[in-house]
């Protein structure tokens, strides 16, 4: 296995449509989401037009196979995401292939992308299942919940108050 992380590009919309099947955690016992209704669905604004200038992002590559990606993206108004927190606070969503979980790729691809997203934003949301094991990797990195029912938690990492800049 030879692994290798670069910067997501406006090109890689198509891994980050793979990325995103991915991201969606499916709980023990059920089904997965049906892959040909992702990009209809809500979930496709995280993806959808990729290449937006407040869009940035990391890929670990497999060789030359894409089997990880973690992002940001600015989703506002009627486009705000499940982690939505306020107008000027990304939401972050990440990825690994079954296969790559659990042998820390994904807290290198999250150090990269919070390291890149520190010196141009106050803070980074993303929205979790309770379920889902990936809430520890969050708290690890600082995130704390803002807000949970019995499907979800809201989580933010702040690294300085909007009025510090």
């Amino acid at each position: 296995m030879i692994l290798t992380y670069r910067a997501l590009n406006a090109d890689d919309e198509p891994i980050l449509w793979e990325m995103l099947y991915h991201a969606i955690h499916v709980p023990h016992r059920q089904s997965p989401f049906p892959r040909e209704n992702l990009r209809q669905s809500e979930l496709g604004r995280y993806v959808a037009g990729w290449g937006r200038s407040t869009d940035a992002g990391w890929v670990v590559l497999d060789e030359e196979r894409a089997v990880g990606a973690a992002w940001l993206r600015l989703l506002n108004g009627d486009q705000r995401g499940y982690g939505y927190v306020d107008e000027g606070t990304p939401e972050l969503s990440i990825a690994l292939q079954a296969l790559y979980r659990g042998q820390g790729l994904g807290s290198q691809l999250l150090a990269r992308l919070l390291a890149d997203a520190q010196p141009r934003h106050a803070a980074v949301c993303l929205s979790v299942s309770p379920a889902n094991p990936a809430v520890q990797l969050y708290q690890r990195f600082g995130f704390v919940a803002v807000e949970s029912s019995d499907s979800s938690i809201t989580m933010l990492k702040r690294w300085r108050t909007t009025s510090e800049g």
